[in-house]
């Protein structure tokens, strides 16, 4: 008997660890939405105290709602989120829980129709809502539907409509707006995130100079390992992905020009454009040794040369030195030559909203790649979007991570990545619904 208690004992410490993992991969919005979808199933009261998926699960188990003989609501709360890549942790797969819910699903049409609702309405929408319906105390019950309707991505807590004959509220508690729900209009502006919903994800181009006819400037080993990453990660990310090898001077002002007046811009989320080369303080070398500034590259996306692009996010990636060589240690390269710092850095990125300029390095430094394994910059950056996009982190916080992670390398040679932007709103990707591996 002894021994039957403890196999169940590490079976529920076993389900316990599966449910923490599950935990660690959600982000604080995915915490909102499973306020949301489960509250036909747990109190206001005990949502508005949950600070994370962890504190949920636990109200489930103890409502034996959720267990590791029947964890089928968690898996159908996980495929609900698009957090397909967490069933595992349950042994479940996306088909099988597809199948499942053709039969017979736990979390209610409405909710779920509320749910597809709020992730299709922006905040401008929302705002304006709010503005025309003027809500006082007594108007906070019909208020209830179009609060419904809000973006549950934006990490607030909504309550769905209630009919007073047929369903109370749990004792004690009134139906009046949350705290969090009061929270959510007063940082509006402070939580909007650029769309990410249209046609296509836009596109992503890659320049990736390796070889170069100028004799002061070597060849760059190692760099194909970067621009691969950068392909495998930007289209697993949604973006049709180009790339470009040992581009002139005269070559890159081609494909600037065509990317300036792509047409698909117009049904496109976003645009990426990564340069792999060598640099000095604030431009590029094109791989027949022209030096080119970053703003020149930058300046063709403005708004009034790419209107298809007005109010969409630009991102640009460069892996190249700012500053003076160092002398590298074995297998490590540096991507500068010898010259005067010219070119203020802030001139780089052009005077209008929606611009990201990551730099591998801060004004006046060099920037290492390994011969073999890449740069330390595009390789920390693709290994922080593979694991941080499945969080729903913004753009500028897995930059963050990137910093910390380069300025931790490299011993007595340290390098430190910048990002410079004009960003309005957040940009979190889409999940996608496919794990990457390298």
């Amino acid at each position: 008997m002894a021994m039957d208690s403890s196999s169940g004992n590490d079976g529920r410490e076993n389900f316990r660890e599966r449910l923490m993992n599950i935990d660690s991969n959600l982000g604080t919005c995915d915490v909102e939405r499973l306020k949301f979808l489960c509250r036909d199933f747990i109190s206001h009261g005990k949502l508005e105290k949950s600070r994370s998926a962890l504190d949920i699960f636990q109200h489930l188990l103890v409502e034996g709602l959720l267990s590791e003989e029947d964890p089928s609501l968690l898996a159908e709360l996980l495929y609900t989120m698009k957090q397909n890549l967490l069933l595992k942790h349950l042994h479940y797969t996306k088909e099988q829980v597809k199948n499942m819910l053709s039969k017979q699903r736990k979390i209610s049409l409405f909710r779920n129709l509320l749910y597809e609702l709020s992730e299709n309405i922006d905040s401008e929408i929302l705002k304006t809502m709010i503005f025309l319906m003027k809500p006082s105390k007594q108007d906070i019950p019909q208020l209830r539907v179009s609060l419904d309707l809000k973006l549950v991505s934006s990490s607030q807590v909504v309550t769905s409509p209630v009919d007073k004959k047929t369903e109370s509220l749990p004792q004690g508690e009134e139906e009046v707006f949350s705290h969090s729900s009061i929270e959510l209009i007063r940082s509006l502006p402070e939580i909007d995130v650029y769309r990410m919903d249209r046609k296509s994800r836009g596109h992503c181009v890659v320049i990736n100079n390796h070889t170069f006819t100028s004799a002061s400037l070597q060849e760059r080993h190692g760099t194909k390992k970067d621009a691969d990453c950068l392909k495998h990660v930007f289209q697993w990310l949604g973006f049709n992905v180009d790339v470009y090898v040992d581009v002139t001077n005269e070559r890159l002002k081609e494909i600037l020009q065509k990317y300036q007046n792509h047409p698909d811009h117009d049904e496109g989320d976003c645009f990426v454009f990564c340069v792999l080369t060598h640099g000095l303080l604030g431009a590029v070398y094109s791989s027949d040794g022209v030096l080119i500034p970053i703003q020149e590259i930058t300046s063709h996306f403005i708004a009034s040369k790419c209107p298809g692009l007005a109010n969409k996010p630009k991102l640009f990636f460069i892996q190249a030195c700012q500053g003076k060589e160092i002398q590298p240690s074995v297998f490590i390269d540096a991507d500068a030559v010898n010259a005067e710092l010219t070119n203020p850095l802030q001139d780089s990125v052009p005077v209008e909203a929606d611009f990201l300029l990551g730099l591998a390095t801060v004004p006046g430094y060099v920037s290492f790649r390994h011969r073999k394994e890449g740069s330390w910059y595009i390789q920390s950056l693709c290994n922080h979007l593979k694991d941080l996009v499945p969080r729903q982190e913004d753009i500028l916080s897995i930059l963050t991570a990137v910093n910390d992670d380069v300025s931790q390398r490299g011993g007595m040679k340290k390098q430190m990545p910048q990002p410079v932007f004009t960003l309005r709103k957040k940009v979190i990707f889409p999940v996608p619904q496919e794990e990457l591996s390298f």
